[in-house]
């Protein structure tokens, strides 16, 4: 590959949104010694889909970004090593897979019987094997043409597992409902499964918690970097006006961005961070001219699903000091396939959202707080209701399935990351049928621009 253009230092740059691409973005070219870069953020606070709050009491509650994924090569655990924000407790880092649970995991039916422990544990290894070869390049031909979740199916199927005990299939709809919070799909059947081989895993335990800062605090270091003023809150652009003709514009550069409350920025150039999600509603009349047919259709083609946390406080714990989570295991879950086909047409699926909650989780640092993971179309309604509605679904959830007696929480609080306009989604997923690294590769593509600036130069390099 070619090296890309050299810019000069005293080029003005332009970058929109806030959130750990931008502001590492930003960051880089600060220190590279860019002298006029302007970081423009359509909400009141930086960090984008990292969110660390504290709404009951000093410890950090996590709305948005919870993981680190893998150490080696990873520069945001690099970041936080070298600052010291890693969390100290060793059980902070662990060794993540897809299905991840841990033995201190009770699994309910919805008759209120707990699964055998040594059946979960082997259908989840299985799921983990399945999904592993997906990964790592190794389907077998006849999966090639199949969604994520046929390929499951299909598999888990020809496995003796899938008859070694009562609740088997019960508890393999469970991992591909908990893998759906991993692929920000609505349903593992609108995944690809060809290409999760396109997702480059980095080695090294995954720490899903952070130091006391939370992961604000890798956002804090990136904000000392940037000089006072370079960073602009309540800035929401409207247009991106691009490759202007300096002569014919009477501009001296060939980018102007517009804010909402009539501000303009000239820029040499603009990098754009915002969400996809915020693209696929905004882009086709956020840019002059238009993008071009391959980044529009890049944007159009890419998923980008909801996922939500729920978080319930109780005045005191009511679980089992040994137990880590509690999962539900439905009879008939929204990942079974004659379930999900059912349910794909219409606004039935209306009545059973609350069945796309896995479990309940206890939180780190927070010992009477449990927290429920909620993805795709499910996720988008829930943000809807009142959070009153939302408690009263889960503690029946929780009382139908343990038997236990549950009181009602003390607070209710989930995230709403659908819908937040400038966000309208968590991440990016491939969908079936679709080449996810020629869609990626159109969308980070530079514009071309219509100067060569020739003064000193710096080359673009991607934040550390």
């Amino acid at each position: 590959m070619s090296s890309p253009p050299a810019m000069s230092s005293s080029a003005k740059v332009v970058v929109i949104g806030a959130g750990i691409a931008g502001l590492a973005s930003a960051a880089t070219l600060t220190q590279a010694g860019f002298e006029h870069v302007q970081v423009l953020e359509a909400m009141c606070r930086p960090g984008g889909r990292i969110n660390s709050t504290r709404p009951f009491g000093p410890d950090v509650i996590e709305m948005g970004a919870n993981w680190i994924h893998g150490q080696e090569g990873n520069p945001v655990f690099s970041l936080a090593k070298r600052h010291g924000l890693l969390s100290r407790n060793d059980c902070s880092s662990v060794k993540c897979q897809l299905d991840s649970f841990t033995p201190c995991d009770y699994f309910f039916r919805e008759d209120g019987a707990l699964v055998s422990q040594a059946g979960v544990e082997q259908v989840c290894d299985l799921f983990s094997k399945l999904m592993s070869r997906a990964f790592n390049d190794e389907l077998e031909g006849k999966f090639h043409c199949k969604n994520l979740g046929q390929y499951l199916d299909e598999a888990f199927a020809d496995s003796p597992v899938a008859s070694s005990f009562e609740d088997a299939v019960k508890v393999f709809e469970w991992c591909k409902r908990n893998a759906c919070t991993d692929e920000a799909s609505s349903s593992l059947y609108e995944v690809s499964a060809l290409q999760l081989k396109e997702y480059t895993s980095l080695e090294g335990g995954y720490y899903n918690s952070l130091g006391p800062g939370g992961y604000q605090a890798v956002v804090d270091v990136l904000l000392k970097i940037l000089p006072p003023g370079a960073l602009l809150c309540d800035r929401p652009v409207t247009h991106i006006q691009w490759g202007l003709d300096s002569q014919a514009k009477g501009s001296f550069c060939p980018v102007k961005v517009l804010c909402e409350d009539g501000q303009e920025f000239e820029a040499d150039h603009v990098i754009v961070t915002s969400s996809l999600g915020f693209l696929k509603e905004r882009a086709s009349a956020m840019f002059e001219p238009a993008l071009p047919e391959d980044k529009i259709g890049a944007i159009e083609r890419l998923g980008f699903g909801t996922v939500d946390k729920i978080f319930l406080r109780f005045s005191e714990r009511f679980w089992p000091e040994d137990c880590a989570g509690i999962q539900l295991v439905w009879e008939e879950g929204l990942e079974d396939r004659s379930v999900y086909c059912m349910l794909s047409e219409g606004r039935a699926w209306l009545e059973s959202w609350y069945k796309k909650i896995c479990g309940f989780d206890i939180v780190a640092h927070h010992p009477t707080v449990l927290c429920a993971w909620i993805t795709g179309r499910e996720a988008q309604y829930m943000e809807t209701l009142q959070e009153e509605e939302v408690g009263r679904v889960c503690v029946r959830l929780l009382r139908s399935f343990t038997g236990w007696s549950v009181p009602e929480p003390t607070q209710i609080l989930f995230s709403t990351w659908w819908s937040n306009p400038y966000v309208k989604g968590s991440y990016t997923f491939i969908p079936y049928g679709m080449n996810g690294v020629r869609e990626h590769q159109a969308l980070a593509a530079p514009l071309p621009n219509s100067t060569v600036c020739t003064e000193k130069k710096v080359p673009l390099s991607t934040a550390q």
